[in-house]
């Protein structure tokens, strides 16, 4: 089992709903910022890839096909090179809908005073706890490094949401790369990855950010 599709799209651009359209197409298990999540010991290998490590990708992914959403996303050259023949779909989304859905949801999830208190006092009682402290703290270089702390100016938050986007096209050569829009359904993806469209099953649109401020609740609680 080996890595077969890469999703460099940024967060907020349907990720969710093309991992569960991936696994329903065949690919067994897609990796996603929820799967992190699941499994905050995989930090260290993030880490480690955040500085220019080598990692071993075989063991960190053991039973997955493909992998969309941060912090695979960051790194996607970096799993081209250590899956060649794996496929990439860019996610892509109107620019002023995504600043909208990315101020309302990930922006807002840094913890209070109060829930960062309450971490810290797990923090030497509980592994858990201080390994997901450090997903935070990941997540928070790497959106620093990308948005330089001028996130809520808008306009040079979505020239970098841009940017990307056209980094992404001028360096993945056309014939392995989709670029996609959740909206577009089954086809595209269908005739991307596996053949002629014949899916009878509805796409899974998933509501990301209705769901966003309970995901974000029971995560800073350590429920995940």
């Amino acid at each position: 089992m080996t890595i077969q599709v890469v999703g460099a799209g940024s967060g907020r651009t349907g990720t969710l709903s093309l991992k569960a359209a991936l696994e329903e197409l065949g690919f067994r298990k897609c990796y996603h910022m929820v799967e992190l999540l699941q499994h905050p010991e995989h930090i260290q290998f993030w880490e480690q890839i955040s500085t220019g490590q080598s990692v071993d990708w075989e063991f960190l992914f053991a039973g997955y096909e493909a992998i969309v959403d941060f912090p695979g996303n960051r790194y996607y050259l970096n799993l081209l090179q250590a899956y060649p023949n794996a496929k990439i779909i860019l996610t892509i989304r109107d620019p002023e809908s995504w600043y909208e859905s990315m101020l309302n949801t990930v922006y807002q999830t840094n913890p209070t005073s109060l829930q960062k208190l309450m971490m810290a006092l797990k923090l030497p009682f509980s592994t858990r706890s201080r390994q997901i402290v450090r997903i935070f703290q990941l997540a928070d270089r790497v959106w620093q490094q990308d948005f330089q702390g001028k996130f809520e100016q808008k306009d040079f938050a979505i020239a970098i949401f841009n940017y990307h986007i056209e980094q992404v096209k001028q360096l993945i050569p056309a014939e392995r790369l989709l670029i996609y829009e959740v909206k577009e359904g089954w086809e595209p993806l269908c005739r991307f990855l596996i053949g002629p469209f014949q899916r009878a099953k509805p796409f899974p649109h998933l509501n990301e950010r209705a769901n966003f401020g309970e995901f974000a609740r029971r995560l800073i609680q350590g429920k995940f």
